[in-house]
């Protein structure tokens, strides 16, 4: 199949200097034979005009220069779309790319996305909200909206928010209900998982997979803040996904299980976050997988 490929930068994405990249992109994607176009992204996600463009040019591939705020924008926009996306990972965390295997430097990305291999990676719903990696509820949502205030953005501004907040952090209480049962539980945060990590190889539901039709789903339960970062460590190395539904013994423990679907009572608005970026809480949230969401380039 000839291919086509259409180029997305977003020109303020993570610290990484971005004024070479179209030059790298016309030089290896020209030297492939390759016929391509290059495009900024938007900070308003409107890509309303992208399906028409993709019928009329016949593209064949979208590549996404950024980090998982502006692949979420996309992949969401492609939903349903015959295109295959690719990732040059330029975010802050890329934990999209990082999961599906994607390295980091430009050149080795474009390598990735010229070999054409796509697979399908599912993606889910939160409150008809889409998202293509990884949500959350309490702790590490405050640190996102915390973070998208500053100024200089990168994983070291990440990680002394990160540090700020755990000083401050508290648990918040949430029902959650699977498959008929229900447990309510005070927790730090709650991640609602389709990747195995944060972003920047920060992995906190070790057996996610992008394709397996399972969302993973990681409550850290209140605890000494001791305690808390040896267990967060733990699950980190660890990683054992446990049946849910027995509250008594996962109270002050964290608990990691897998479904397809729950609800999440959240009467006290703790924070949330969609794949990185600050966004509108809410007192309860239907979350349910979305199968075969899009066709990624992957190594």
């Amino acid at each position: 199949m000839n291919r086509k490929l259409i180029f997305f930068i977003n020109p303020i994405s993570g610290t990484r200097a971005k004024a070479k990249v179209p030059e790298i992109i016309q030089q290896l994607t020209s030297a492939q034979g390759l016929p391509f176009g290059i495009l900024h992204t938007n900070a308003a996600g409107d890509y309303a005009y992208l399906i028409d463009k993709i019928n009329s040019e016949n593209i064949t591939d979208v590549i996404i220069c950024g980090g998982d705020g502006t692949v979420n924008q996309l992949a969401n926009a492609l939903l349903g779309v015959d295109v295959n996306i690719g990732i040059v990972p330029m975010g802050s965390g890329n934990g999209l790319a990082f999961a599906a295997g994607i390295p980091k430097q430009i050149e080795k990305a474009l390598a990735v996305v010229y070999k054409g291999r796509a697979m399908n990676v599912d993606s889910f719903y939160i409150n008809g909200r889409f998202s293509c990696m990884l949500c959350g509820l309490g702790f590490d949502a405050q640190v996102a909206h915390d973070f998208a205030k500053q100024n200089k953005r990168g994983l070291a501004t990440y990680v002394k928010q990160s540090t700020r907040n755990f000083f401050r952090a508290k648990a918040y209480p949430f029902t959650l209900e699977v498959n008929g049962k229900q447990v309510s539980s005070d927790a730090y945060f709650i991640s609602i998982a389709n990747s195995n990590q944060f972003g920047n190889n920060f992995t906190i539901a070790p057996k996610a997979s992008l394709h397996d039709g399972l969302l993973d789903i990681v409550v850290v339960n209140k605890m000494n803040k001791m305690r808390l970062v040896w267990s967060i460590l733990r699950q980190i190395r660890m990683g054992k996904v446990k049946p849910y539904g027995d509250q008594q013994r996962y109270r002050n423990s964290i608990h990691y299980f897998q479904t397809d679907h729950l609800s999440i009572g959240n009467p006290q608005g703790a924070p949330l976050h969609i794949d990185g970026d600050p966004a509108d809480t809410s007192s309860s949230f239907e979350i349910k997988i979305i199968k075969n969401a899009f066709r990624l380039l992957m190594p």
